[in-house]
């Protein structure tokens, strides 16, 4: 009977789209180069790489869901894509731009730089564990916890922003230690992140002229002085968390006070006391 069962099962289906898994390769080369970047001492080279990997990101799921090619195995191969490009490439950038030079007394002193590192690379991987196993069941618009490849671009943006500055990795050693562990710690957070994914009818994809107009002015700003505006965007969108998920709390409560209102027993307490 087992034996009937089992032979009745669909097979998987067997290849993998090409289109969707060549962009999400492209992204995986992009963000092993950031890696070879980072260690010949080519940082500059090695931010670029990380943003072109995040580029790469976002085209290819687009492309899965306008063309129809989205598939289990694609799922995976791209969360594994993000693990190089925005868990360990940004962390071994990081610390062989700044953390390195990091140092303390004592038995953890010489190793918190990298040990930092391994803490933001750490918390990319639960990230993407996190939100493979809630896929189906999380609200699209939002994301819980930073996204990892926003994570990376901050982290990477930032390090592009003091080098066009010419600020020196030890001067901002320790701030950079601190700002690698907050986004690791943002990425497993609960705080609640704009997806920008209003969902898949047509009728949600359409956007405000508005906002046509916004694209036009930031897409200019980017061309006069791309690492600030990088850097820019990526903090205001880190500090947007906070404020989406206070903000969805004080909605929540002023659901609930309604109901409560029509409870019968709403007020009992100050009855009695009349």
């Amino acid at each position: 009977m087992a034996d009937e069962e089992s032979t009745n099962k669909p097979l998987p289906a067997r290849g993998a789209y090409l289109l969707p898994n060549a962009l999400t390769t492209a992204a995986l080369l992009a963000g092993f180069y950031a890696i070879i970047a980072a260690v010949q001492g080519e940082h500059v080279a090695a931010c670029i790489a990380v943003v072109v990997a995040g580029l790469l990101d976002g085209i290819d799921g687009r492309v899965a869901r306008m063309t129809g090619t989205q598939s289990e195995f694609g799922t995976q191969y791209d969360s594994l894509s993000d693990m190089v490009s925005f868990g360990i490439a940004p962390a071994i950038l990081v610390w062989s731009w700044s953390l390195s030079s990091v140092e303390l007394a004592g038995p953890i002193g010489e190793k918190i730089g990298w040990l930092s590192a391994f803490f933001y690379s750490a918390c990319g991987a639960l990230r993407l564990a996190r939100f493979n196993t809630q896929a189906g069941v999380a609200d699209k618009r939002y994301f819980q916890g930073l996204a990892s490849p926003a994570a990376a671009g901050t982290l990477v943006s930032t390090i592009w922003f003091c080098e066009s500055r010419g600020i020196g990795p030890e001067a901002v050693a320790w701030p950079m230690l601190v700002l690698t562990v907050m986004l690791g710690a943002l990425m497993v957070s609960r705080l609640r992140y704009s997806s920008f994914k209003g969902g898949a009818s047509r009728e949600r994809e359409r956007v405000p002229i508005a906002w046509i107009f916004v694209l036009l002015v930031v897409i200019v700003l980017l061309a006069i002085d791309l690492p600030a505006v990088l850097f820019t965007i990526g903090v205001l969108y880190v500090s947007s968390g906070l404020i989406v998920t206070l903000r969805g709390r004080y909605q929540r409560r002023r659901k609930r006070r309604p109901d409560d209102e029509r409870k019968p027993n709403a007020g009992r307490e100050f009855d009695d006391g009349d």
